[in-house]
């Protein structure tokens, strides 16, 4: 089975609220609730690919000191493992739009569990809670 390396980000807002990125129709698991993120490409750090997917996904720029690890999913697909650290962060410069998914949300990490997620991204939520309450 392959293995695919993906990272996601907690964008943290001032209020204490995570944002939520909803897959757009057409991809896999569209209309599903995620973090934003995407895949490390091969020989690329998970950080560096973080940063990039954020600007392509977002259109934010984010410095890594900003990026710190949390915690992280580790899931079989029928077809692929998928590993995937989920970094928390607080700071970023522009503003949040959303370029490649259908919508964006802001939650509070107790609420998370409203929204429908892939079934890798659903066990993070625990740790954000303890994070965020």
């Amino acid at each position: 089975m392959n293995l695919l390396l993906v990272v996601a980000a907690a964008l943290i807002d001032a209020d204490g609220r995570v944002l939520i990125a909803r897959r757009p129709e057409g991809k896999q698991l569209a209309g599903l609730w995620e973090f934003p993120g995407g895949k490390v490409a091969p020989g690329e750090r998970p950080e560096a690919a973080l940063i990039r997917e954020l600007s392509e996904e977002l259109g934010i720029e984010v410095e890594e000191p900003c990026l710190a690890p949390l915690t992280f999913a580790s899931y079989a697909y029928p077809d692929f493992h998928l590993l995937m650290p989920l970094y928390i962060c607080r700071r970023w410069k522009g503003f949040v739009t959303a370029r490649e998914h259908q919508a964006l949300k802001w939650v509070f990490a107790r609420d998370m569990r409203a929204y429908p997620m892939p079934p890798a991204d659903a066990p993070l939520i625990p740790a954000l809670i303890d994070l965020l309450g």
